[in-house]
């Protein structure tokens, strides 16, 4: 099953006899939450516009758990989160597509989260919103409630420790931006850095200058010179576990397992014990 769909698919599995339940997960990380205010809400843009049937999804408060010692975005309750996709009209059977803004951050998060708790068949459409050539609508629908019920996989998540020793043993990519990663800046989190061994992969750069993703053997290449080659275990961490989610996506797309670190940045760097690499250089 691919990771995503393209617009012209999405319509046409629409129009059909099974068309997929749509979640809309407009989110972003602002300057005034980096400052401590209130988190942006897509609510008022889903209001604006949508795709038809689609609900609107909370990142920070249906994909997440409060900020804490977890991380800025730790794993949500998954009694909760289960309650919140059945309430969005989510089914075992049913088909799942996810857009966002066009970032396809969060998108990719709901994505990582349907398929890591079981569901079979989440996608997410490619480019996002902007991508979309069809209508939107500003009536919010009532769905029948769906019967998913999320049963968390055995593998495709890592914690700190795990995260420390896959950068040792196997392959991990720092997904934030590259001036992050060397401790150049660091506008939200206690330090800048990355934790030794990781490798700098800017999940930026896994998309193309229209907002899709690249192509498949465009990915695969990319990892490759990143060190995903054959049996590499590959794990993926960012700030707050959101854009890394993007890049396990892309990963995805290119055939290649990957497993989230969703603490990231924002949980190994606030514990002062947990070591701190700068500069280009992964060690």
């Amino acid at each position: 099953m691919n990771a995503i769909i393209s617009a012209s698919d999405l319509a046409n599995a629409l129009a059909g006899t099974d068309p997929p339940v749509l979640l809309d997960v407009r989110w972003q990380l602002s300057a005034a939450k980096a400052a401590g205010e209130p988190p942006f809400d897509g609510r008022a843009e889903y209001a604006a516009g949508h795709l038809p049937g689609a609900v609107y999804v909370d990142l920070d408060r249906e994909l997440a758990a409060p900020p804490g010692p977890g991380g800025r975005h730790p794993l949500p309750d998954l009694g909760e989160f289960g309650t919140a996709m059945r309430r969005a009209g989510v089914s075992a059977r049913r088909p799942v597509v996810v857009y966002d803004g066009g970032q396809g951050w969060a998108a990719a998060r709901a994505w990582w989260l349907l398929r890591w708790t079981g569901h079979p068949d989440a996608r997410v459409l490619d480019g996002g919103l902007p991508a979309w050539q069809g209508p939107l609508v500003t009536d919010a629908p009532v769905p029948t409630p769906g019967d998913f019920e999320p049963a968390p996989a055995a593998t495709g998540l890592l914690d700190a420790d795990g995260a420390a020793e896959l950068a040792r043993t196997g392959l991990l990519l720092d997904a934030r931006a590259g001036e992050r990663y060397r401790g150049e800046v660091e506008p939200i989190d206690p330090v800048g850095g990355h934790i030794p061994g990781a490798v700098s992969a800017p999940t930026a750069e896994n998309v193309a200058a229209d907002g899709r993703l690249r192509s498949a053997g465009e990915l695969r290449a990319r990892f490759a010179e990143l060190g995903a080659a054959g049996d590499t275990e590959v794990g993926v961490y960012c700030g707050s576990g959101v854009s890394a989610a993007h890049e396990v996506l892309a990963l995805a797309v290119a055939g290649i397992p990957a497993a989230l670190y969703v603490g990231s940045w924002s949980e190994w760097s606030a514990d002062p014990e947990r070591p701190v690499a700068v500069g280009p250089d992964p060690r």
